[in-house]
């Protein structure tokens, strides 16, 4: 009758929530009891050692994943020095080269500079004898000009005078 009367307990006037009611409070420990123990049992036998072994999976592949991360760092390293001695041993050798490339086409320059001074010395000695030659024959002519054009000159300054007296004159070096 009191459990109808705690049903009821809005027709009395007297409320109460069951749980707080002193007579439910053995069986209330009692359950609350078997149901720690049981949820302990299932945590300790069940989910922990599932737990764990998750825990120690991950540590391993953690480890194993750092292992391997440090494994291609070190390789990383190797490639990256072998890289850089290449880069350096092909820059020595780009710079050799470079060297001879230069030296090759230094003597280039001078043997063609040598040429083009051979070939400008045969045509300046070849200007130079045929200004000789001309010289020559202009120097020839000159006192063939001169025979001709005495007789006239003189004519004009002085009046009549034989021709071949004018080209013995004109053959024969000025007395002084």
């Amino acid at each position: 009758m009191v459990a109808m009367a705690a049903h009821t307990g809005a027709s009395t006037g007297h409320s109460s929530f069951p749980p707080f009611e002193s007579e439910n409070f053995p069986s209330q420990l009692l359950w609350l009891t078997l149901t720690f123990v049981l949820l302990y049992v299932l945590m300790s036998r069940i989910a922990l050692p599932r737990i764990g072994s998750i825990m120690v999976e991950r540590s391993k592949r953690i480890t194993e994943h750092i292992a391997a991360a440090q494994s291609l760092r070190d390789q990383a390293e190797v490639s990256q020095a072998e890289c850089e001695k290449a880069l350096a041993e092909a820059r020595g050798r780009a710079a050799t080269a470079t060297n001879f490339e230069r030296q090759r086409q230094a003597v280039a320059n001078r043997e063609a500079e040598e040429r083009l001074e051979a070939r400008l010395r045969e045509r300046l000695g070849g200007a130079e004898r045929s200004i000789a030659a001309a010289r020559m024959a202009a120097m020839d002519h000159v006192a063939a000009v001169a025979a001709e054009l005495a007789p006239t000159i003189v004519q004009r300054l002085t009046g009549k005078v034989p021709a071949r007296n004018a080209a013995a004159a004109v053959a024969e070096p000025p007395q002084r």
